[in-house]
Formats: structure tokens, sequence, C-alpha cells
């Protein structure tokens, strides 16, 4: 009785495993590209690529909503790199005329937006310019099968670039003045900060700059530095640079009698009271420079942003 038992037992895991090793080489062989268990990726985890078509003898042009950051061709039928001067346009070329078949590349833009692309050779491409589209300025947000804008970048941390994109635009059009006394006002040139905000580890910047003049005030770049309030003779300055990761509506040139507001998002940061915040903005080929000194004091009291109210 007793071997009976076991033998049935044995019987019973010869089977078990059979049933086993019957299932798992059913999945893999019903998986035509996968040895072992896979499972299939469901659509809505697909970017969906755009098609282009490129030729031999002409370039096709592809305008982003974003600068540039990366780009990855599928082949060498293809080339493609930024246009010179441009950090938000690629130009795209076939190597080899009249190349079988498809092949694909691949952009990510500084706000974190996504788009992929299936390239195939035309002798005459129906399209030679090509503009992507915002995805914020998309009425119908229904759809992301085409764009995901959820590239995280070192530089911004564990910030989204689409919530700042948001943060700052929102900023922007709110066009609230929530300092008033950080500015300074030389030369017929009102540089101003009407606010400074945080959200998550970051720190935005609202500036204003009037140019009351006749004459055209070309920006040749803006700097965040934090400094010693006060240096003692013969001491060398001690200054640490802040970069600031993004900007919303820069202008290079602020023409006569016009006012330019920006938003800077910088990386959250504080200072203490025998330091303080310095923005510099300078003229190119000029020397109306602007500066505005700023307090610990307005830092550490910066306005919280409510992701709630972010439009």
């Amino acid at each position: 009785m007793k071997q009976i038992f076991v033998m049935f037992a044995l019987l019973l895991g010869v089977c078990a495993a059979n049933a086993q090793t019957t299932d798992t080489v059913k999945y893999a062989a019903g998986n035509d590209l996968y040895r072992g268990i896979t499972r299939k990726l469901p659509y809505r985890q697909m970017v969906t690529p755009y098609g282009v078509e490129v030729t031999f003898a002409k370039t096709v042009h592809i305008i982003f909503p974003a600068a540039v950051r990366y780009v990855d061709l599928g082949s060498n039928h293809i080339i493609a790199g930024k246009a010179d001067g441009a950090e938000n346009v690629i130009r795209v070329k076939a190597t080899t005329e009249g190349f079988p078949g498809e092949t694909n590349f691949s952009v990510i833009c500084e706000d974190g937006s996504f788009f992929s692309f299936n390239a195939k050779y035309a002798r005459e491409p129906e399209m030679l310019n090509i503009e992507m589209k915002d995805f914020l300025e998309n009425e119908d947000t229904s759809d992301f099968s085409h764009t995901r804008m959820n590239i995280y970048f070192r530089e911004l941390g564990n910030e989204s670039p689409l919530l700042v994109k948001l943060i700052m635009r929102s900023i922007y059009k709110n066009n609230d003045r929530k300092v008033r006394h950080l500015g300074s006002k030389r030369f017929g040139i009102q540089f101003l900060i009407k606010g400074i905000y945080t959200y998550n580890g970051m720190l935005y910047v609202h500036t204003q700059t009037k140019n009351s003049s006749n004459v055209p005030f070309d920006t040749d770049f803006i700097k965040f530095k934090i400094v010693d309030k006060k240096v003692p003779k013969r001491t060398a300055i001690q200054e640490t640079v802040l970069d600031a990761v993004r900007s919303y509506n820069e202008v290079i040139e602020i023409a006569g009698k016009s006012t330019v507001r920006t938003v800077y998002a910088l990386p959250k940061f504080t200072i203490p009271d025998d330091k303080l915040l310095v923005v510099e903005l300078y003229e190119k080929n000029g020397g109306r420079h602007q500066v505005i000194r700023v307090e610990n004091a307005d830092i550490v009291t910066a306005e919280v942003i409510n992701e709630l109210k972010i439009k």
C-alpha cells in the first residue's frame, strides 16, 4: 500500500512538471520575438510614431515646440542634426538614394516632450517643413499617444519638465506683482523682480524689464549669484553663480518704449544673513547694466505655489 502511494505521488509530480513545461513552451511559442515568459505591452503604452518622408536631394526641416536635447537615428540611411543657429529645429536627409523599407528616429526636447518618427524614402516628399504643435497649446488633451511629456532631466531633479513649464507659464499669465521693493533703474531702463515663488525644490523668479528710451536694449546675459554683503579691503570677492535651469519668454532684444517680462526657474537655495543674492542684467555692447540685491528674507518668504491653481 505504501509503495502504491509513493508511485501515485511521483506520477502526480511528473504530470505537474510536464504541464508546467507545456504551458511555458506554449506561452513562449506564441511569442515570435522572445524566449521564456513575456508579457505583451498594452497599446496605451505605445508612443505612436509620426510618418515622415525623406529624400536625398532635399532637406526636411522639423520645428519643435522647445529646444532639442537628444536625437537618435535608427540606421545610417538618414542623417539628422540641429539647424545652425536654431535650438528647436532639426534637419533630416537621406544618405542613401532610394533606400528600401523604413527607418526611424526619436527626438527629446527640453520641455520633456518625446517624439517618435518613422521615415521612408520618397523622391518628392509631401512635406519639407513640418511644425510639431506645442502640447500645452493643443486644445484636445485627451489623446497623448503621439507625444509623451514625462522625460526627466538631471538639472531639474525630481521635477517634471512639463510641470516646470506649466508653472512658469501660469506665473507669466497671471502677472501678479508680489514684490514691490526689488528693482533697479538707470539710463532709461527699469529692471524689476515682480515675484519670487517656490514649489517642490524649485525657485521661480518673475522679472520685468522696461525700456523707456528710444534705443533698443540688447540683452547679453542675466546672472544670479550669491555674494558677501561686506567685503574687507584687500580681500578677494567670493561669489557662487546660480544657473537658471529654465526660462519662459526670455527676449534678447527689448525694443525702445517697450516692456518685457520673463520667468526664470532655479534650484531652491537659501543664503546666510551675511550674504545676499545679486541679480545682474547686462547689455550687449553697451553700459546700461542693471543690478538688484535680494536679501535672504525675500527668499525664505517666497510664495508657495498651489498646484491646484496652476492654469
